[in-house]
């Protein structure tokens, strides 16, 4: 029996304790392997010359070279899968959305020592964007041009919200649109918002990234949307011609009193080992919205999502998936797709018109 490949991972980053916790965190997992670690982008690039890692994980403050820059070079170049490792600042989720526009396709914390629940939650995280951008489309940059070996628990939606038959629901002409996305889903996000009218339905959207990144991202595409884009708050009302962003590390559900949706933004486990979670939206909206709303999923790893859709139609809701060819990872909606809870997939650029098209 042959075995299987495992996945060859460059680990660039300038603190020599960082590489050290993040080598121990991949070697943790059998189907990846560390090829070797770089303090700056200068020995990277040498190291690259000689064998070509699968996915290289990127700081992006760095002495001699930035990661911006250095990430640049290799979407120019020579691109490959890679994954930004930032820190929790506000000035270093603005940086690193823009590594996102130049073509990483995905964001993970450095690793903080001393928080045993944070590093085993950080460490599915990584495990999880490593595997993902093994398997993503890499593309150049419009602006430019899983488990570990004894995996956590993978919790369903249950944790933070029963199933239940939808809540008295009648159909109105007030829909609501949720949305789930992965890997590859910001720049997805962003074409899809950029597309729509002042007078678009409501929108909800989970996009997996961390704390704070999700601010950033929201302020980001409100200055380049004709929607109004924000950050969810608790108790946020959601209206005509504005999307909320499900905060990073917090879940979000739709809630509905009598003709008012608002959300409700709590803590709770990890589901399908994400937070937010789109299963946990997704479940929300079949039981407080039904036929009134809408499910989008889109570009991403795993499953999230897809039992929340297969949910989503049989509460009357209409269901489309981003299909393959436009999607960075077509893991969730492959998934939603098997599960026969998708009514149509069509293209990222088509997605506009079907959103419009299910909210009439």
């Amino acid at each position: 029996m042959v075995e299987a490949r495992k996945i060859r991972v460059l680990i660039v980053d300038d603190s020599a304790i960082v590489r050290q916790t993040l080598a121990e965190l991949l070697a943790s997992d059998p189907e990846v392997s560390v090829m070797g670690t770089a303090p700056d982008p200068f020995v990277a690039a040498e190291k690259i010359s000689h064998e070509v890692p699968d996915v290289i994980t990127l700081d992006v403050e760095m002495p001699r070279m930035d990661g911006l820059t250095f990430l640049r070079k290799i979407m120019t170049q020579h691109p490959m899968p890679v994954v930004i490792c930032s820190s929790l600042t506000e000035e270093g989720a603005a940086t690193t959305l823009r590594a996102l526009e130049l073509g990483a396709v995905d964001i993970i914390l450095k690793p903080r020592l001393g928080a045993r629940q944070f590093l085993e939650e950080n460490r599915i995280r990584l495990l999880d964007a490593v595997k993902a951008a093994a398997q993503a489309k890499v593309r150049p940059p419009r602006a430019a041009i899983a488990a570990a070996a004894t995996p956590a628990p993978k919790l369903t939606a249950d944790a933070v919200l029963r199933r239940a038959a939808p809540d008295g629901l009648i159909h109105t002409t007030e829909k609501v649109v949720v949305v789930g996305a992965s890997t590859g889903g910001t720049e997805a996000i962003r074409e899809l918002l950029q597309a729509l009218p002042p007078e678009a339905p409501g929108l909800v959207i989970v996009q997996h990234m961390p704390e704070r990144f999700t601010q950033a991202f929201a302020q980001r595409l409100d200055g380049i949307c004709q929607v109004t884009v924000r950050e969810a708050q608790h108790n946020d009302s959601v209206i005509p011609g504005q999307a909320l962003i499900a905060p990073g590390n917090r879940h979000t559900l739709l809630r509905r009193s009598g003709a008012r949706y608002f959300v409700e933004v709590t803590d709770g486990p990890l589901v399908c080992r994400h937070r937010p979670s789109v299963d946990v939206l997704f479940r929300s909206a079949a039981r407080w919205a039904g036929p009134n709303a809408v499910g989008v999923i889109m570009t991403g790893m795993g499953d999230d999502g897809a039992q929340g859709m297969l949910e989503l139609r049989e509460a009357g809701a209409r269901t489309i998936a981003q299909d393959e060819a436009s999607c960075v990872v077509f893991g969730m909606p492959k998934e939603a797709i098997k599960k026969n809870a998708v009514e149509r997939v069509v293209a990222l650029q088509a997605l506009p018109a079907a959103i419009a098209a299910a909210a009439r």
